[in-house]
């Protein structure tokens, strides 16, 4: 694949002074990537084999890069020690947007010499091979939606992230016209990702002023982590070189549309070439029904989708998109083809699949792949039978469940989960549980600009 490199061609590549860093990274709980620059000599003599060490407080920061109390996993008391990132190599690629720049994505190891299991790609990982224990492939793809705006990232800041001018000054859904004047930006996107190993099917116009929805190829589940979270990090990174900026904050702006993650999966055989939700004729409505095993999987989808939800929207930002006709999901319910379901049925033969609307843009794709797979096998194990599939406007619909409101509720709902329990494990639930709580206390005591602008002079 264009862009990939194995260790052979990259020692090359450092010897020819084509390539002089190496970029070792891995996934932190909110998706960004962390890691080291490292020379390609020494890449390639001690790191490739031996790894890169790094402080194992990273998984127990917050947003600012503080240490926050309370975590199993480490803490002061323990003395904040190292964790070890082992190099994947079936990841090493090339970075195009950077100057003689490669990539690869590592695996966190503990003290104990064990896969830390609170990594993110520890937890995709576990899920992965409790399907392909089952005999199952998990394929997945990303549609993953931003805002573009023509402030740069700093520029952006000093103005507390307030007025910020959209690149468009209209609604532009699959416009062609406005997104020419995007091309700068968002083709720069697309061809870089392509040149990094990071296979792009379409960009298009979204909802908002300024918003663009760009879609990755299907791939297995953990290959398409890494593309999607790749993606999210090199989105930003050629944004600061053009001298603009780029959100994935699922609500940025009360008054714009979302940004969401739709997130599509389906089973295939351990060969990966059959695709085990592919009917034997036409689905749509009415017409041969799908499979059991795909009846089962979303069965699973909607059994655990309120559980599962802090996954799908990590955020208290995350649940300002949850709106009534606005193209977010409020309610958990499947459709066929319908977009005010939280579970859309698409596509035909070999690519039949459901589509979950639920997880916005900020969410973590290892973990947003990994809630998908452990709802799924939840289906399939339990044997649960989908229900009818649902026609009409779910938006207006009251006696549908509905999508949790609020991160706190999220949080009970995790809190409470057999679902996740037996799928993570406890160690990676608590882990998680005491971040989210530890982002509720933090948004707790903020004073908003909303309570300044409702009550500083009339109240």
């Amino acid at each position: 694949m264009r862009g990939r490199l194995d260790l052979r061609t990259l020692a090359s590549l450092v010897r020819k002074g084509e390539i002089d860093t190496v970029l070792a990274v891995f996934p932190d709980g909110y998706g960004r990537l962390l890691g080291k620059r490292l020379v390609g000599r020494y890449f390639l003599d001690h790191a490739a084999a031996a790894g890169v060490h790094a402080c194992i407080y990273l998984f127990t920061v917050d947003m600012e890069m503080e240490p926050l109390p309370g975590f199993k996993l480490t803490s002061w008391e323990r003395g904040y020690g190292d964790m070890k990132m082992v190099p994947d190599m079936a990841t090493l690629r090339l970075i195009p947007w950077l100057p003689k720049t490669a990539l690869v994505f590592c695996d966190v190891y503990g003290e104990d010499g064990g896969l830390l299991e609170e990594a993110p790609r520890s937890v995709l990982k576990r899920q992965i091979a409790r399907a392909a224990s089952l005999g199952y492939v998990v394929k997945t793809a990303a549609e993953l939606e931003l805002y573009c705006f023509r402030e740069s990232f700093d520029d952006a800041r000093a103005k507390r992230y307030r007025d910020l001018t959209p690149v468009a000054g209209y609604l532009e859904d699959y416009h062609i016209l406005q997104t020419t004047k995007e091309e700068p930006l968002v083709r720069a996107i697309r061809n870089a990702m392509e040149g990094a190993g990071v296979p792009v099917e379409t960009s298009k116009g979204e909802w908002g002023r300024g918003q663009e929805e760009i879609n990755l190829v299907y791939a297995e589940a953990l290959e398409m982590a890494d593309r999607a979270t790749l993606y999210k990090h090199g989105a930003k990174e050629i944004a600061h070189l053009q001298g603009c900026s780029v959100t994935f904050m699922a609500k940025y702006d009360a008054g714009a549309a979302g940004s969401s993650f739709h997130v599509h999966s389906s089973l295939w055989d351990r060969s990966g070439r059959k695709a085990l939700f592919a009917p034997a004729g036409r689905t749509n409505r009415g017409r041969t029904p799908p499979p059991p095993l795909f009846q089962q999987w979303l069965a699973g989808q909607l059994a655990a989708a309120r559980e599962l939800a802090y996954f799908y929207a990590p955020t208290i930002n995350s649940y300002k998109r949850y709106q009534g006709k606005s193209f977010a999901p409020t309610r958990i319910v499947a459709g066929w083809d319908n977009r005010t379901c939280g579970f859309r049925l698409c596509r035909e033969g070999r690519g039949f699949r459901v589509e979950n609307r639920i997880p916005g843009a900020d969410a973590n794709p290892y973990l947003v792949f990994a809630a998908t797979i452990a709802a799924g096998l939840h289906g399939i194990t339990s044997r649960l039978k989908a229900p009818k599939l649902y026609e009409g406007n779910a938006y207006a619909d009251p006696t549908l469940p509905e999508v949790p409101k609020t991160l706190r509720e999220a949080t009970a709902e995790l809190d409470r989960s057999k679902i996740a329990r037996t799928a993570f494990g406890e160690r990676v639930v608590e882990h998680y549980l005491h971040t989210a709580r530890l982002e509720q206390h933090a948004f707790d005591q903020a004073v908003t600009d909303w309570e300044l602008m409702r009550n500083f002079e009339r109240i």
